[in-house]
């Protein structure tokens, strides 16, 4: 300051200097204040840890550094670690990058002698020096019971002293300090640390243990590193052939499922292994992956993937362990093995706890008998909604989940037809079309593009042929796949079917060795039953059944007589050879099939003498030769369900010009034995050659048969010929309308009814005859032919008492109950069989008395199913419309067994000049839509008076039009359009 006033000369410079001295001096201010606010700071910083406490020790740095284990704050919080050195104690330097990955002598043996020792355990600690931040590393001392003498309390910085584990930082010449931190001044215990390090360093060096032993000198590890030093293919291969597990340490956990191991088994088997480290993958789980802060860009952890660590570091981290070696990851760089805790399986606990998913292609290389509790854990975690599970929703069906039902047709090794009980068998759409899930059967090839079926697939498909057509099969569906097909995507259900006491079909398939068990990906839905799939298809592997045989595959050859010619010249020694078993194979029409025959090894046209059956549609992308015809394709599903791909005897009679073999077919066995022929007949499917029957060569008890069918009126017979015309072809005969009075006695929905025709005697004659019936045998059930299609006397209770009533078999429910149509009222319900079923008496049968209750549907028409709130509407209008009253039916005509008729409320209403229909009327409402043009032309074409359906026609058009712009009933949101008219 002297200086800078003597160089002040003039007043300028004097006031420049004050100014300059004025802003140094308020800088040296502020220094000196930062500066003791900081030595402030640092006296009064909050320790670390306390100055005594305790702490569960999560893993071992070396023989003298351990990581301490504190409590979260809470629950969700991870838990703080503090890097905890032994107070003045110095190990051998553990190999590390900072060495060059070389361990100094007896630095891997005094970790392992401290790793071993507390490990997971709580210890007690006393803090001498710690830094100023949660991370710094702490300088205290570490107590433990003596695990020899629990009343004993080991201080480990003097035991591992002792041991020659380590030695302490204490010049044993003058008692200074050597390179590590002082003690505290007040440290009163200090000095007697000291000391008993000293004494235990002289101990350990008078001992020779240790770091201090010569011979042999310590430990020095040749550490090797996977895929560097050797191929990990060849460490599985020797584990699985030597069937032994190894022993490992587990020196750092990437996730829940992936971890570093570094191999101590002392094994001379794994000799050339010992040291080195090589990355495991748990096998049968994949855990969330744990996020790489440091990446660029940052790469977060997936959700649970920090909590799924914690839970297992806690449990495995520096844990030695065997493991089970399985495989190698796609890249021979990782183990795929099972770890074995003595507590339990790691794998179950993590699936369990939502922690991580099952990784199939990683359980596929597991004993299968260890699959089902990953499973079984994993579906428990699902149904809870834990970790990785906590949004999952079980696959909503567009089916029912579980059905029962009959299998009619068997259409690959894995894929069927059935239809579920208590349904109607009038339509294909009928029947469901189920795949058999977590199974893949061998494909079925296709000539017309070359392409050859797969080894076994024709075996796989026949015995499934064998265990499911024509029986009764409970379904339980677990998920749909949208299926590609050649007209677009078939939603598909994959389900597992059981039948009788095979509770798994797609098992006993695997388990034969004809099927395989499918590999989905981890995130797709599988059979509950996936692991006992697996499990079956490892057993046919090691039994070498059929795809698995080490004989080369032959695939079957079989003699073709569908040729005309090879069919003539062979169908004499077919002929002599009487009664044949034969598969139906395919169904042409009511009367015609491609059979095989086993006896015979070869495939035959076949088609039933004297039998003549109305064309069917044509299967979907085949052109159609020939018009359909009524009833044809009720006459082809009546084969269907009666015959197609059963087991029959033939009794070939001769060929025709075009190679078709001619005879007699007969299904069923034993007692229930029945020919083809005279069933088709009865149910008015076929008619006789007139011919035949003109020459005298038709057997009377099939001309009995159509008589029968054609006096009751049922199929073919229930259209009536217009005149006498010679020909009698059903095709060209006009219908002719009648009008009768009728009541309901049945309302399915809003345009299908059962009725009763007002006078019918019939009516009375049936009713009287059913409570003699029932006077007679009680009501006490009785043994009887339970059949689907069989006429048998059913209990029901309407209110004044349990009778006797005529009913249809429609279904089998289960072993106990079925599912019955009351022939006299339209009414279904399921009944027990051993209570309310008996046989029904012969003059009673529906051949003697038809039954009185007729089905019929409202003409022009069609309303939405029950389920739909429409649909529903409309079944309740035609109630409360129709329901208790003679009302005046015009019937128009009748398609397969149903009438097809327009009603009135009244006879009095019919004769009105302006009269509105009760078709109109649901129509009007918006709960009906009109029918389709082409079903008009094709009622209107075989009409012989059009008159009324015309005028129908045109009414319900303008009811239509009516309901459309006032927005009624379906018409609320708007036109329907063409996806609505299709359902």
């Amino acid at each position: 300051v002297l200086s800078l006033l003597r160089f002040a000369i003039n007043p300028f410079i004097l006031k420049s200097s004050l100014l300059c001295f004025t802003c140094c001096s308020i800088i040296i201010i502020f220094a000196i204040i930062n500066n003791k606010l900081k030595m402030s700071s640092a006296h009064n910083l909050r320790p670390i840890l306390p100055a005594r406490g305790s702490a569960v020790v999560k893993s071992v740095s070396s023989g003298d550094t351990v990581i301490l284990l504190g409590r979260p704050a809470t629950p969700e919080a991870k838990a703080p670690e503090v890097i905890f050195t032994f107070e003045r104690v110095s190990s051998p330097r553990i190999a590390s990058k900072i060495n060059n990955n070389t361990d100094e002598p007896g630095a891997f043996t005094a970790r392992e002698w401290l790793r071993n020792l507390v490990i997971g355990k709580s210890v007690s600690f006393e803090t001498r020096k710690q830094g100023a931040t949660a991370g710094d590393r702490v300088y205290g001392i570490l107590y433990l019971a003596n695990p020899d003498i629990p009343s004993e309390t080991w201080n480990l910085g003097v035991e591992s002293v002792r041991r020659g584990f380590a030695t302490p930082k204490i010049s044993s010449e003058n008692g200074d300090a050597a390179d590590a931190p002082a003690a505290d001044a007040d440290d009163a215990s200090g000095e007697e640390y000291d000391r008993q390090l000293q004494i235990a360093y002289q101990q350990a060096k008078s001992e020779g243990v240790g770091i201090h032993c010569s011979i042999p000198p310590p430990l020095v590890r040749n550490i090797k590193n996977a895929v560097d030093d050797y191929n990990v293919t060849d460490l599985v291969r020797l584990a699985l052939s030597k069937k032994q597990n190894i022993k490992v340490v587990l020196e750092y956990i990437f996730d829940g499922s992936r971890y570093r191991c570094h191999i101590t088994d002392d094994d001379a088997v794994f000799s050339n292994y010992r040291y080195s480290n090589v990355t495991v993958l748990l096998a049968g789980v994949n855990s969330p992956r744990v996020g790489n802060p440091r990446a660029d860009p940052p790469i977060e952890s997936e959700p649970f993937a920090e909590a799924t660590r914690s839970f297992v570091e806690q449990r495995l981290l520096q844990r030695e362990l065997y493991l089970t070696l399985h495989g190698s990851d796609k890249t021979g760089s990782c183990l795929v093995a099972t770890v074995h805790h003595p507590k339990g399986s790691i794998a179950v606990e993590l699936l369990k706890r939502g922690y991580g998913k099952i990784s199939d292609w990683t359980a596929r290389m597991m004993d299968s008998l260890d699959l089902p509790a990953l499973r079984i854990a994993e579906n428990g975690a699902k149904r809870i909604n834990a970790g990785v599970w906590q949004s999952y929703k079980p696959p909503e069906l567009s089916t029912a989940s579980s059905l029962n039902g009959q299998v009619i047709e068997v259409l690959t090794g894995d894929t069927l037809s059935i239809l579920p009980n208590g349904v109607d068998y009038d339509n294909e759409s009928r029947l469901i079309r189920i795949s058999l899930a977590s199974v893949r059967a061998p494909r079925i090839g296709n000539e017309k593009i070359g392409k050859a079926d797969e080894p076994y697939a024709i075996e796989c498909k026949d015995r499934l042929r064998q265990l499911t057509v024509g029986k009764q099969v409970k379904v339980e569906v677990h998920y749909e796949r949208d299926i590609p097909l050649a007209t677009g995507t078939e939603k598909r259900a994959f389900a597992t079917l059981s039948v009788g006491k095979k509770s798994d079909i797609g098992e006993l398939l695997v388990s034969e060795g004809l099927a395989t068990t499918q590999r989905h990906r981890d995130d797709e839905e599988k059979s509950p039953n996936y692991d006992a799939l697996c499990l079956a298809e490892a057993a046919a592997k090691e039994a070498q059944k059929n795809m698995y045989a080490s004989q080369e595959y032959k695939k079957p050859t079989t003699n073709d007589l569908t040729d005309p010619k090879k069919a003539k010249a062979y169908s004499g020694s077919l002929v002599r050879a009487g009664t044949l078993k034969a598969v139906v194979e395919y169904v042409f029409n009511g009367s015609r099939f491609k059979l095989f025959i086993p006896s015979e090894n070869c495939h035959i046209a076949f088609a039933c003498e004297y039998l003549r059956c109305p064309q069917p549609t044509a299967p979907a992308g085949v052109m159609q030769q020939k018009t359909a015809e009524p009833f044809g394709d009720a006459s082809k599903r009546f084969a269907k369900l009666m015959v197609h791909q059963r087991t029959v005897e033939i009794n070939a009679r001769g060929v025709t010009l075009g190679g078709v073999i001619t005879g007699q077919m007969f299904f069923g066995q034993g007692a229930q034995k029945k020919d083809y022929t005279i069933e088709i007949l009865g149910a008015g499917l076929a008619t006789l050659d007139e011919k035949k029957i003109e020459y005298g060569e038709v057997p009377k008890l099939l001309v009995d048969a159509q008589g029968a069918a054609q006096k009751n009126k049922v199929g073919i017979w229930s259209i009536e010929p217009k005149d006498g015309d010679a020909k009698k072809t059903a095709t060209k005969t006009k219908l002719t309308e009648r009008v009768v009075s009728v009541r309901l006695s049945e309302i399915r929905n809003g345009s299908h009814v059962f009725f009763t025709q007002v006078g019918d005697d019939a009516i009375s004659v049936i009713a009287e005859s059913m409570k003699v019936f029932t006077n007679t045998h009680g009501t006490r059930g009785a043994p009887c032919d339970v059949k689907v299609g069989k006429v048998v006397a059913a209990l029901f209770d309407d209110g004044n008492g349990s009778s006797w009533y005529r009913a249809k078999i429609l279904a089998r429910k289960d072993k106990s109950r079925v599912s019955v149509l009351f022939l006299d009222h339209g009414n279904v319900t399921d009944v027990p069989v051993s209570t309310h079923l008996r046989s029904l008496d012969t003059e009673l049968s529906t051949t003697r008395i038809p039954a009185v209750a007729k089905e019929a549907v409202l003409a022009l028409i069609h309303v939405r199913p029950l389920d739909d709130d429409d649909g529903l509407n409309a079944a309740r209008m035609l109630q409360s419309t129709a329901w208790g009253k003679d009302l005046t039916a015009i019937v128009h005509c009748e398609v397969e067994g149903r009438s097809v008729v327009t009603l009135y409320s009244s006879k009095e209403v019919y004769e009105q000049q302006d009269a509105r229909s009760i078709n109109e009327e649901l129509v009007a409402a918006g709960y009906a839509r009109a029918a389709k043009k082409s079903e008009v032309d094709l009622l209107t074409a075989a009409m012989a008076d059009t008159n009324n359906l015309v005028r129908l026609t045109a009414n319900i058009a303008v009811a239509q039009e009516e309901a459309r712009k006032s927005r009624a009933g379906m018409w609320r949101y708007g036109d329907i359009g063409d996806e609505d008219e299709d359902e």
